[in-house]
């Protein structure tokens, strides 16, 4: 026989750890180191900051959010050809893309910033 006091306990729980999760969720998608830390994976291509030199490969700062999400998502999912971006997008959730497309879109678009002087 089934306790049933189980029955009511099981979905309050299961509802409070989904609850629990969406939230920790949330604060992580509000970090915005976070979302900076994800995206520094695309600054050795894209410049520091997504602002690219001479512009190949593309800035990324300043871009329309979802423009840069859209992309993000068929380089993943094979619908844009690539060399390597399809290769690196397979590598990230739809939230993480979505951090990313976020993180460029809040950067002010100017000039990548000069090397360092060699000493």
């Amino acid at each position: 026989m089934t306790d049933p006091r189980m029955r009511t306990r099981l979905p309050a729980a299961l509802a409070l750890a989904t609850t629990l999760a969406g939230t920790a969720g949330i604060a992580h998608a509000q970090n915005p180191q976070t979302a900076r830390g994800l995206a520094a994976t695309c600054f050795t291509c894209h410049g520091t900051d997504g602002r690219s030199v001479g512009g190949v490969p593309p800035a990324l700062a300043g871009q329309n959010r979802e423009y840069l999400l859209q992309q993000m998502r068929e380089f993943r999912d094979g619908k844009r050809p690539a060399t390597v971006m399809h290769q690196l997008a397979k590598g990230y959730t739809d939230a993480q893309l979505a951090l990313i497309a976020g993180y460029f879109a809040s950067v002010n678009p100017g000039p990548a910033a000069a090397a360092p002087a060699a000493k």
